[in-house]
C-alpha cells in the first residue's frame, strides 16, 4: 500500500477526524496554503538553510493533477519548482522567487508494467521504498544512493549511483523510460513518454534525464527502468576502519589518504575482483571524537572475500605506524544494508549544510593532502561536523562512454565530497566561509574548482553547487556547465529548447535554452 493522500476510505468512521477541505475533492491536488499546519513542513526541505514562501504547494497524486497544477502556474505566471525527496543542497525549490511548489512524495507507487516490459518507479517514491519493494517483490534492485529517505524523483535525473554502481553502473544506465509534464511555446502542460528505444521521436528528452539534473525540462512523474535489473549481494560483509586523529600527525595523515587514492587507480576496472567492493574514507575536523574512518560493504560471495578484503584493509595501512580501530567484518543481508539509516542524536538539529564535490581521475596530490591537513586541523575553526570524504567509483560505470548518456564522467575512479554541518544561523558566514576557502585552496592550481584534466574531472550534478558559477569562486574561466556536463552540455541545451522553450523550469544551475 502506499502512502498517497487517503482523505477518506481507510480512514472513515476514525474519532474525530476533520473533513477534508473542498481543495482536496477528487480529481483535484490537495493545496496547502500559508497559515495551513502543513505549510512549514512542505516548504523546506532537508537543507534547513533554505525556507521557501510560495503561494502554495501542491501535493500532486496523479500525473493528470500535474498537468492541471503546472497548466495553472503557467498561466498565472508564478514560477513553478517540484520537490520529490526534499534532498536538494541548494535553493533550487526554496528560493524566493518560487511560487508554487509541485510536491510529488504522494506519488510513490513501485511496481512491474507488464505492458512496457519495465519496472515503474513514480517519482515521489524513496530510495527505501524503491529497494523494498523491488527486492522483496522480485528479487532485483537499482544501483542507487545509501541513503533510503532520498527521493527517487531527483537521485535518478542526476545519474544516480550507490553501493552496486562498481559492479552495475549507474542508475541512469537502467533507465528504459521516463514520463514528463512538459510546457510548449502556447504554455500548454501535457504529459509525455519518452524512451531509449532507436525510433522514439521523444528519444532525446529520455537522453536528458540520464544524468541532466531535476528542474530543467519538466515534471517527472514516472521512471521505467530494466527489464533486467540487477540482483543485489544475499550477504554483504561490512567494515570500519578507524586511524584516530589522536595517534596521527601530518605524515600519516598524508600516506593514509594516498593510500586510499592510489588503491582505486589500480582496481577499478570493471574486471577487477573488488569489483563487489563499496568503501568510503570520512576525515571528519580534529575537533570531532573520531578520525579517518574508512567504512566498506563487500559481495560476500565473491571469491576468495575473506582474502581479498584483508588485503584491502592490510593496502589502507601500508606505512602508517598506527593501528587502526577495527569493527567486523560482519555479514549482513542485503535489504538491512541498503536500508540503513546513520545519523546521530544531533542530526534532527544539525541541519544546516554546504556540500561541494569533485570527479578525482586520481588520488590526491600531496599539495592536496597537505592542504586537507590544514584545514582539518585548524584549532581557530572548530566544527565536529565538518569533513572530507572520498567514495570509490569506477567498475561498470567507466564501461559506458560520455555521450550514452548526459552523465559525461565515465572514467573516474573516486567521488570527493566537502561537507559542513551545523544548527545556528547566525554561524552561517563561518562554516561557509571554511568550506568555500577549503574546497578552493584543493583546486589552487586550476582556478578553484575541479578542471576536468589529468586528474580530475568535474563535479556531480546530484551535489549541486552553485559556488561554480560565481566568478568569486571559480576563477578557472571554465564554465559552471562544462564542470557538471562536459561536451554532453550543448546537446542538452538542445533538449531544453526543444521540450521547454519557455523556460518554465529554472533555477540557479538549470540548463539554458541554445539559440535557434
Amino acid at each position: 500500500m502506499t502512502r498517497r493522500l487517503l482523505l477518506g476510505g481507510a480512514l472513515a468512521g476514525g474519532a474525530g477526524l476533520i473533513a477534508p477541505p473542498a481543495s482536496a475533492s477528487p480529481g483535484e491536488s490537495p493545496t496547502v496554503r500559508p497559515g495551513d499546519i502543513r505549510y512549514p513542513d512542505l516548504v523546506r526541505g532537508d537543507n534547513h538553510r533554505f525556507t521557501g514562501t510560495p503561494d502554495y504547494v501542491r501535493l500532486a497524486g496523479s500525473t493528470d493533477q500535474v498537468v492541471r497544477a503546472v497548466t495553472e502556474a503557467v498561466r498565472a505566471g508564478r514560477r513553478i519548482a517540484v520537490r520529490s525527496g526534499g534532498h536538494c543542497f541548494e535553493d533550487f525549490v526554496d528560493n524566493p522567487s518560487v511560487r508554487v511548489v509541485i510536491d510529488m512524495s504522494t506519488m510513490n507507487e513501485v511496481y512491474f508494467d507488464a505492458a512496457r516490459g519495465a519496472f515503474a518507479v513514480e517519482a515521489g517514491a524513496t530510495l527505501g521504498e524503491v529497494y523494498e519493494t523491488l527486492f522483496k517483490g522480485w528479487g532485483v534492485t537499482l544501483p542507487a544512493g545509501a541513503w533510503p529517505t532520498v527521493g527517487a524523483g531527483g537521485h535518478i535525473l542526476g545519474g544516480g549511483y550507490g553501493m552496486l554502481s562498481r559492479k552495475h553502473g549507474c542508475v541512469v544506465d537502467h533507465l528504459y523510460g521516463v514520463e514528463v509534464v512538459v510546457v510548449d511555446a502556447s504554455g500548454t502542460a501535457r504529459a509525455v513518454v519518452a524512451t531509449r528505444e532507436p525510433d522514439d521521436p521523444n528519444r532525446e528528452l529520455w537522453w536528458a534525464h540520464t544524468g541532466g539534473g531535476g528542474g530543467n525540462f519538466g515534471v517527472v512523474t514516472r521512471y521505467w527502468l530494466g527489464p533486467d535489473l540487477p540482483r543485489p549481494p544475499a550477504t554483504l560483509l561490512y567494515s570500519s576502519l578507524m586511524w584516530p586523529w589522536s595517534g596521527l600527525n601530518e605524515v600519516a595523515f598524508s600516506r593514509l589518504l594516498a593510500n586510499f587514492g592510489t588503491w582505486y587507480e589500480r582496481n577499478s576496472a570493471p574486471d577487477s575482483p573488488y569489483a563487489g567492493l563499496f568503501s568510503g574514507m570520512g576525515v571528519p575536523h580534529l575537533s570531532s571524537s573520531g578520525g579517518v574512518v574508512v567504512g566498506t560493504h563487500f559481495d560476500a560471495a565473491t571469491p576468495d572475500a575473506a582474502r581479498l578484503l584483508s588485503d584491502y584493509h592490510a593496502a589502507l595501512g601500508e606505512g602508517v605506524p598506527l593501528r587502526p580501530l577495527t569493527t567486523g567484518p560482519v555479514p549482513m543481508p542485503w535489504l538491512y544494508a541498503a536500508s540503513w539509516r546513520g545519523g546521530g542524536d544531533g542530526d534532527l538539529i544539525a541541519r544546516r549544510f554546504k556540500f561541494k564535490a569533485a570527479y578525482m581521475r586520481k588520488g590526491l596530490s600531496q599539495q592536496q593532502t597537505a592542504t586537507a591537513y590544514r584545514y582539518l586541523t585548524n584549532q581557530a575553526y572548530r566544527n565536529p561536523n565538518a569533513l572530507f570524504v572520498m567514495i570509490g567509483y569506477g567498475g561498470k560505470v567507466n564501461t559506458v562512454v560520455p555521450s550514452a548518456t548526459a552523465v559525461a564522467q565515465r572514467d573516474s575512479v573516486i567521488k570527493s565530497a566537502y561537507q559542513a554541518y551545523w544548527a545556528d544561523p547566525a554561524e552561517d558566514p563561518k562554516h561557509l566561509e571554511w568550506i568555500r576557502t577549503f574546497y578552493r585552496d584543493m583546486y589552487a592550481t586550476t582556478g578553484g574548482v575541479p578542471v576536468p584534466n589529468e586528474t580530475t574531472d568535474g563535479s556531480y550534478i546530484n551535489y549541486p553547487d552553485a559556488d561554480l558559477a560565481d566568478p568569486r569562486w571559480n576563477t578557472s574561466g571554465v564554465p559552471w556547465h562544462t564542470l557538471y556536463y562536459k561536451d554532453n552540455y550543448p546537446r542538452l541545451q538542445r533538449a531544453k529548447r526543444r521540450w521547454d522553450p519557455l523556460n518554465v523550469f529554472r533555477h540557479a544551475l538549470s540548463i539554458r535554452p541554445s539559440t535557434p
